[in-house]
């Protein structure tokens, strides 16, 4: 008896969307790469720009005169510009069959972006299907980057707190950071991955929606994971495609991090009652405490945002 059948995709080409803000310095980079990255398959390419200041827009339209440029206006976030860019790519008149967002530090490698694309819409146990497909990312050194997650839950924000998230990763109770290294080399369900490359297949984003834009950066990826999931659209690792990521300025800068750390409790509120969420918080304020007591201004930071009353009731901007 033959198994179930793929869906037929939907007509017209993959819609490469990229959100752009002060990206002058990684754009050539990027734009050089894409041809390689995006190699076998019939593709387009989106810029939404939130408002940059060092001549992103001209030298997008320089060195890729047949891109489409969206000008939000201003600094709006990175889910307001992958939905501006969306809503562009919906407007063409031979639609797109799926969409890759990806960072402008990202460096793919050859194929990528079409071995993402033909591992979407397969279907899985449960009436499920691959909605989100991401590829193993590495650093610039050649590291790999752990870039599978699971859900939130207090248990693992407090393995995080007590044990690290390192360390803590290799027990799936404990951690929300998936370490295990043989889950990188198959094809892993994950809750949730680091938004730096991922394709999305049509009927997830049909169903989806828009991405939340009242998350300005960070959290937004996870949201849109887990709400797929919900639908019944799952994220899936394609070891076979790679790529290398530049970014991690989070790592480092206190801003950054505050605004990750409470992006992550804010979304937790969303998705669990008032006392499943007190708990979450006290968790997470625990290890950005105990990280600040070993010197780490980043932690520091987040610490004294995410005691502040009132902190998860604003949205964290720039």
């Amino acid at each position: 008896m033959p198994g179930p059948s793929r869906p037929v995709r939907p007509l017209g080409p993959v819609a490469v969307l990229v959100v752009t803000w002060n990206s002058a310095g990684v754009l050539p980079e990027f734009l050089a790469s894409l041809p390689a990255g995006m190699a076998g398959l019939d593709w387009r390419l989106v810029v939404a720009d939130n408002d940059s200041a060092d001549g992103t827009v001209d030298l997008v339209r320089s060195l890729a005169p047949d891109a489409t440029v969206v000008r939000t206006g201003r600094n709006a976030g990175y889910a307001a510009g992958v939905n501006a860019a969306l809503a562009a790519a919906a407007g063409w008149e031979d639609g797109f069959r799926a969409a890759l967002v990806c960072n402008p530090d990202v460096r793919m490698s050859r194929g990528c972006a079409a071995l993402l694309v033909d591992a979407l819409d397969a279907p899985l146990a449960g009436g499920r299907r691959v909605g989100i497909t991401v590829p193993l990312l590495y650093e610039e050194d050649g590291t790999r980057h752990h870039s599978l997650r699971r859900e939130s839950r207090v248990t693992r924000a407090l393995g995080e707190a007590v044990i690290g998230n390192r360390r803590a990763g290799r027990f799936p109770r404990w951690s929300e950071l998936v370490t295990d290294p043989a889950a990188y080399g198959r094809a892993t369900v994950a809750d949730w991955a680091t938004g730096a490359l991922m394709a999305l297949s049509r009927p997830c984003l049909d169903a989806c929606g828009a991405w939340d834009e009242s998350f300005f950066l960070y959290s937004e990826e996870t949201e849109y994971c887990l709400r797929a999931r919900d639908l019944g659209f799952v994220t899936r690792l394609e070891p076979a495609a790679s790529a290398v990521h530049l970014g991690g300025d989070s790592q480092v800068s206190p801003r950054l991090w505050t605004l990750l750390t409470l992006n992550r409790v804010r979304l937790y509120g969303r998705r669990h009652g008032a006392a499943a969420t007190t708990a979450f918080r006290a968790a997470v304020l625990l290890r950005e405490t105990s990280r600040a007591a070993l010197g780490r201004p980043a932690s520091r930071a987040a610490a004294a945002a995410l005691a502040r009353p009132g902190a998860l009731r604003t949205t964290p901007g720039p």
